[in-house]
């Protein structure tokens, strides 16, 4: 659906009114080109605190992207990287303050400002772990202050030994298709399986199965791991069969009409996949249905029906394909949660339970998953621009798409590109991650 107001806020004729009357005034994102997917250029500014770890790593991703490094302080720079693993300190923080307060005001419009750090729990030294924490909050409010450019923040956290998979989290967040995923902490841990693949089509000759895939965010995650080479099963109910299939067929996908939630369905995909080859790369839990109603006015049917086809199903599923070796040595399993299971919403206790589970089954999950070489991560999106969105009364409608830090919903795009990356081998030291693609909503926040 088109955001009116944004496109307003934009047009040369209407701006200046929106400036004069002090009115926001969102910017249109910066998302990956159909053509040149996952280029990582522009100009980048890098910094680093005394003692910091990760220069080198920084440094050699850097030199194997089209990004130019800018000199100077008055350049005009479209990212900022900041390794902020050496400060120790309260006193070391002030390091921070030097570098952005020089240099945020330079930053471009869709400009992406990263911080590196540990993960404060893999710190032996108290002290150090309790400053490092420090630099989720820095971030998250270093989003609030650039979100009126379309610009972004977020923190990647490396954890033992994820300094030799730091290469793949840093260029995601260069790149374009971060463009909806603000004040987030990314954790990255030594990889766990291979991580050789092509930047540019990282997912050449695997086969990925994604539920839900007919239309709005599902069809868009199709369309963008397709796009990166897999080969996808699209999965929806059988009502949506003449959707589902014109779906696949537009990107050369595989079709399986079936109810998720019915007994035999667990067994049905497990088989059809081993139909189509030894190995499976990964599975999308993406099918999900709203049942809206207050607690004390919500029916057993209401509540059953919806927990069986966001949640009972993906265990199901789950269970099934980890019984056999299709998913070992660098599979991966992707939720989709939502924020309503992290920070609740009024008519959707049956929603936000499902949803916050989805998250627990990422938490539950990792540390097996690991074991046999295969991650498991999930997002949690906010406002995205799709169907269900566009039938929200108008005003409720305009509420979720400005209470965010870019004043601006998402599209499906966004959502399916984070997965895309969890799905990437190259997303092998990223495990257990639940990432909100929400472009820093006030819900939850």
């Amino acid at each position: 659906m088109t955001d009116r107001y944004l496109e307003l806020a934009n047009a040369s004729l209407t701006k200046s009114i929106f400036d004069a009357l002090g009115l926001p005034t969102p910017v249109h994102l910066q998302r990956e080109d159909a053509s040149h997917p996952h280029r990582v250029s522009g100009h980048v500014f890098s910094g680093s605190s005394q003692g910091a770890m990760f220069a080198k790593e920084i440094a050699n991703t850097l030199a194997t992207t089209d990004i130019k490094l800018a000199n100077t302080d008055d350049a005009v720079k479209g990212s900022l990287v900041f390794d902020a693993s050496g400060i120790r300190s309260a006193e070391e923080s002030s390091q921070l303050h030097e570098f952005f307060s020089r240099h945020l005001k330079s930053l471009a419009e869709s400009g992406r400002v990263i911080v590196i750090g540990h993960k404060p729990d893999a710190l032996k030294d108290t002290t150090y772990a309790t400053v490092q924490r420090g630099l989720v909050g820095f971030i998250k409010s270093v989003a609030k202050e650039i979100g009126r450019k379309g610009a972004t923040a977020n923190l990647i956290c490396v954890d033992r030994g994820g300094n030799t998979a730091l290469e793949a989290p840093l260029r995601f967040l260069l790149s374009a298709g971060s463009a909806y995923l603000n004040a987030q902490v990314l954790t990255v841990a030594k990889p766990i399986a291979e991580m050789t693949a092509d930047w540019v089509r990282p997912l050449a000759g695997k086969t990925v199965v994604v539920t839900g895939a007919a239309r709005g965010i599902g069809l868009a995650i199709s369309q963008v791991l397709a796009r990166d080479g897999a080969k996808v099963i699209g999965i929806d109910v059988p009502q949506a069969e003449a959707a589902l299939n014109e779906a696949m067929r537009s990107i050369n996908g595989l079709p399986l009409a079936l109810d998720i939630t019915s007994v035999n369905a667990p067994e049905t995909i497990v088989s059809f996949c081993q139909q189509q080859g030894p190995s499976l790369h990964g599975i999308v839990h993406n099918a999900g249905i709203t049942r809206d109603k207050t607690l004390s006015r919500m029916t057993s049917v209401q509540w059953d029906l919806l927990m069986q086809v966001n949640l009972g199903s993906a265990q199901r599923i789950n269970e099934a394909l980890l019984a056999t070796e299709l998913l070992d040595n660098g599979g991966k399993i992707v939720g989709v949660a939502s924020i309503s299971g992290i920070a609740g919403n009024p008519g959707q206790t049956n929603y936000g339970f499902s949803k916050s589970a989805v998250i627990g089954m990422v938490d539950s999950l990792a540390k097996p998953c690991a074991k046999r070489g295969i991650t498991i991560n999930a997002v949690a999106p906010g406002f995205i621009e799709t169907q269900m969105t566009a039938a929200i009364p108008f005003m409720t409608r305009q509420m979720g798409r400005r209470l965010s830090s870019l004043g601006q919903g998402g599209l499906p795009v966004d959502v399916a590109e984070v997965i895309g990356f969890f799905v990437s081998p190259q997303a092998a030291g990223i495990n257990g991650n639940t990432l909100r693609v929400c472009g820093q909503s006030l819900l939850g926040a």
